[in-house]
């Protein structure tokens, strides 16, 4: 029998799955994970993708030639935008006023801020595509891994609040759930101490 849950992909003393909860979305979300982010235990991509059946991710560096990508990217019944920060990134009205007459796919991505950076570099088939920006008060909940800032966050954060921008009829707090629920599971693995002398303060 494998250590591994074959639907989280997590240990199976540290399986997500009971706080996974089916979502409905208008707006679908690719995540494009850099390639070390697969076998993070504390990784959050998959809390969106088992929660939102409309969602795909898809792992890799450079996106330029991924042709399942690029044939999203090519469809004209949608239009694509990318959680990017950026003097010219869009705030959320915007994008649901540009966005009426079709359907929105937003595209996040997964890694840590120089690896992100390195994949928007690489993929230049990224490089058209509006950027879309969250509001810069939000702070983030990922208390076991170091972030550069108060306001960074976890993929799954980020997921939770593009969604909860455009379609603030629905509600997304189950993937905040699962996400705390994995993280207050992490914390009670730590020895004693550990937390409080690494990650507080």
């Amino acid at each position: 029998m494998s250590r591994y849950c074959s639907q989280c992909g997590k240990s199976r003393k540290a399986c997500i799955c009971e706080w996974i909860q089916s979502l409905t979305s208008n707006v679908e979300l690719v995540i494009l994970q850099h390639h070390s982010e697969t076998q993070r235990p504390m990784g959050t991509a998959r809390i969106l993708t088992l929660s939102l059946a409309n969602s795909c991710c898809f792992v890799g560096e450079d996106f330029s030639q991924h042709s399942q990508l690029n044939r999203m990217l090519s469809n004209d019944n949608y239009r694509h935008f990318i959680l990017y920060p950026g003097e010219e990134a869009l705030t959320h009205q915007q994008v649901i006023s540009a966005s009426q007459d079709k359907k929105v796919r937003v595209i996040l991505l997964d890694g840590t801020w120089k690896k992100a950076y390195k994949m928007w570099q690489l993929s230049t088939n990224l490089h058209t595509l509006p950027l879309v920006r969250l509001p810069s008060d939000l702070r983030g909940n990922y208390r076991i891994r170091k972030a550069p800032s108060d306001n960074s966050l976890a993929t799954v954060e980020a997921g939770y609040h593009i969604l909860s921008l455009l379609e603030p009829n629905r509600d997304f707090s189950p993937l905040l759930e699962a996400f705390n629920q994995m993280i207050e599971f992490q914390i009670k693995q730590m020895p004693p101490g550990v937390f409080e002398n690494n990650y507080q303060g």
